[in-house]
């Protein structure tokens, strides 16, 4: 079975994911002419080509399409041992930011020391050839799986907002799942198996701050006319402490369970200084807030449970070369809040809203343009047998056990299934690892860590066929 999975890998789906990077399949909300550029269209085509060309026992796939919403593909294949699986991913894209090494390129792909370098591949083009590469090698191993659904979505990025429309017209075919199995998410190292256990959640949205109509000369207005620049910061001083970044509102805190606590420990255990180290700090510049201490399960929990702010894009400044003695009549900032498990996004924008724009100083014309929010999810409590299969199959590939911790990111979808199928097992796993940067420059997929993630996928349902569980005893368990 690895044998099959590792040829797989090294020959066709390292081309097609070479072929993948090329498209610049950008999310809806950073290509708003998705539909007429055409390059979703591409990348669903591609995937669903190959998928299709595998002719797995069993298999039925649609291309589905509702109007005006992004595609879905949907790969259903029948099984011939105990359960039901739902395996998901996504193909759109992040943008391509600024940065990148020289000879790398977001739509350009490179492979280097192992690594395919390129927009996308690791963020999160493998999901699809991982998943049907691991029902396909149990199938020609002669082994029993689950009964499995696979589902590419091509909005993730953008918050999955259209995913909820298919998830309705799909309930009748998903069924009820005993697991669901997520590969968009991240790793604490590339020697070991890595499960999810909880994201947080995030609220975006744009404050402005406008004080004249116009520009005007800076030595004539200065002194006298606010500062834009000056009240946005007088204004993010009430979410977050200028210091530390430390959010000042408990709205936006929860209590850290003490299970997670534990598990953060002993994710520190096995990473060490690794955890914070792979960030691409400066020398001297040192880390902040409830990170600062020389602890590393605090600093894992500082980026899992904590929530923080960051600016992520601002408009109203010229470039450096065509700034003149003007003072500013706008400012815009694009902020990005992310919230830990627990906290209500629709609640916590509302907060922030009125924390920006209430008692605007100075009088100034504030505003906050929300976008949609997305909540934090925690996983259910594992049972014992998903994590006993998870630790033999990380041991039997990897040589090490299986680590569980929290991410730091966002996947829209695990809230909606999380709420939808309550008795379901959840394992969230991935290949974003130290230095493999998703939506930055220089992202890289480390293939050896896909390939055997593949493998354990497949044992994981190999495991579940041959064990005659279904979502009730699995909770029980």
């Amino acid at each position: 079975m690895d044998e099959f999975i590792t040829e797989l890998w090294e020959t066709e789906i390292l081309e097609q994911l070479t072929e993948y990077i090329r498209i610049p399949n950008k999310s809806p909300h950073f290509d708003p002419l998705w539909s007429e550029h055409g390059y979703m269209e591409r990348a669903v085509a591609q995937i669903a080509e190959w998928c299709d060309s595998r002719g797995l026992e069993g298999m039925r796939l649609e291309v589905m399409r509702i109007e005006g919403r992004t595609p879905v593909i949907f790969i259903e294949v029948d099984g011939d041992g105990e359960g039901e699986v739902l395996l998901y991913g996504h193909l759109d894209k992040q943008p391509e930011m600024t940065g990148w090494t020289e000879g790398l390129g977001p739509w350009q792909p490179v492979v280097r020391d192992g690594r395919l370098y390129g927009r996308g591949g690791a963020d999160d083009g493998y999901a699809a050839y991982a998943s049907l590469t691991a029902i396909e090698a149990l199938q020609r191993s002669g082994k029993p799986h689950p009964r499995c659904c696979v589902l590419i979505e091509a909005c993730e990025e953008s918050g999955s907002y259209d995913l909820p429309a298919y998830i309705e017209a799909l309930a009748p075919r998903i069924g009820t799942p005993d697991l669901v199995i997520c590969l968009d998410s991240g790793c604490g190292n590339y020697e070991q198996l890595w499960c999810t256990t909880s994201l947080r959640g995030l609220i975006a949205g744009t404050l402005r701050v406008g004080v004249m109509s116009e520009g005007v000369h800076s030595g004539d207005a200065g002194g006298v006319v606010p500062s834009a620049f000056r009240i946005a910061r007088v204004l993010l001083e009430r979410i977050d402490d200028m210091h530390s970044g430390a959010l000042n509102d408990e709205t936006f805190h929860v209590a850290i369970p003490d299970a997670r606590i534990t598990q953060a420990q002993a994710a520190a255990t096995a990473l060490g200084e690794e955890h914070w180290a792979r960030f691409p700090l400066l020398a001297g510049v040192e880390v902040v807030g409830a990170a600062a201490a020389n602890n590393c399960a605090d600093r894992i929990l500082a980026r899992t449970w904590k929530p923080a702010l960051e600016i992520t894009g601002a408009s109203g400044l010229p470039v450096l070369e065509e700034a003149g003695n003007v003072h500013r009549p706008e400012i815009a900032l694009k902020l990005s809040l992310r919230i830990p498990p627990g906290i209500d996004a629709m609640a916590a924008t509302e907060r922030l809203t009125r924390l920006l724009t209430e008692e605007p100083p100075c009088g100034a014309r504030v505003s906050f343009e929300a976008e949609q929010g997305a909540c934090g999810w925690e996983a259910p409590p594992l049972a014992g047998w998903l994590e006993a299969a998870a630790d033999r199959a990380s041991r039997d590939v990897f040589g090490k056990p299986c680590v569980y911790m929290g991410e730091g990111g966002s996947i829209p979808f695990m809230a909606m299934l999380g709420e939808r199928f309550p008795d379901a097992q959840f394992f969230i796993t991935g290949v974003l690892g130290p230095g493999s940067n998703a939506h930055g420059p220089n992202e890289f997929l480390e293939l050896a860590t896909a390939r055997r993630l593949t493998s354990c996928v497949a044992r994981i349902l190999s495991d579940i066929a041959e064990s005659g569980v279904d979502a009730g005893t699995l909770a029980a368990n």
